[in-house]
């Protein structure tokens, strides 16, 4: 993938926001950014719009260099540093399905059809929430609205990810709970369940379940 080369995109390129929004907001970026700019889209290249079951909505890239890899809260196997959210993830999977995961990248999940959407896709270095301004609320009203087609499972962690509900139309299963920073985990993230509660419904659903552990 070469920096912000839209055709990686797939269906996702006949978005409004690609025509309407990306290129001031393209213009307006630094050379210093987080992901690199060949990662800035991955997420929505990775699962693409039919192939999408389930929906993590994130914040903003993590702003630590070599940490964001383009998907919300996933984290390249190499990085070796602090898991924070992602950490906190993994405890609630064990104790939800009692799996253990330790691959911290999440490109698995996103090959099974799990989107994991940042509100924001660009960060400065060590600027958290410098970008959530900049005009990326519209690819993700644009991501809800294509995805309103059938239902799906939406995951909205935290405040800013769940102030995108009412934007959310159609016949879905939607949780929420706080988000899983170490600032908020415990405050309704922990024990609430998510894992088991999206297979749940996706068998329902007549849908192959997420393997959430290691692949």
């Amino acid at each position: 993938m070469t920096a912000h080369n839209l055709s990686v995109l797939g269906a996702w390129k006949s978005l409004p926001f690609f025509t309407t929004r990306w290129p001031a907001i393209r213009a307006a970026l630094q050379d210093d950014v987080l992901p690199p700019p060949d990662l800035t889209f991955a997420a929505l290249a990775r699962t693409q719009p039919d192939a999408t079951k389930v929906v993590i909505l994130g914040q903003d890239p993590y702003h630590t260099p070599g940490k964001a890899d383009g998907l919300a809260f996933s984290i390249p196997d190499r990085f070796g540093g602090r898991l924070d959210s992602l950490g906190n993830i993994f405890k609630e999977l064990s104790d939800d399905l009692q799996v253990v995961r330790r691959k911290t990248s999440l490109e698995d999940w996103a090959d099974q059809g799990v989107l994991l959407l940042n509100t924001a896709l660009s960060v400065p270095p060590g600027k958290p929430k410098a970008h959530v301004k900049l005009g990326w609320s519209h690819l993700v009203c644009d991501v809800l609205q294509r995805l309103a087609d059938k239902p799906r499972a939406f995951i909205l962690w935290g405040g800013p990810a769940q102030s995108y509900r009412p934007y959310i139309a159609g016949d879905h299963l939607i949780l929420t709970s706080a988000h899983p920073s170490p600032l908020s985990a415990y405050r309704g993230f922990f024990g609430s369940r998510p894992f088991s509660r999206v297979n749940l419904w996706l068998i329902e659903q007549g849908e192959e379940p997420i393997n959430w552990a290691d692949p």
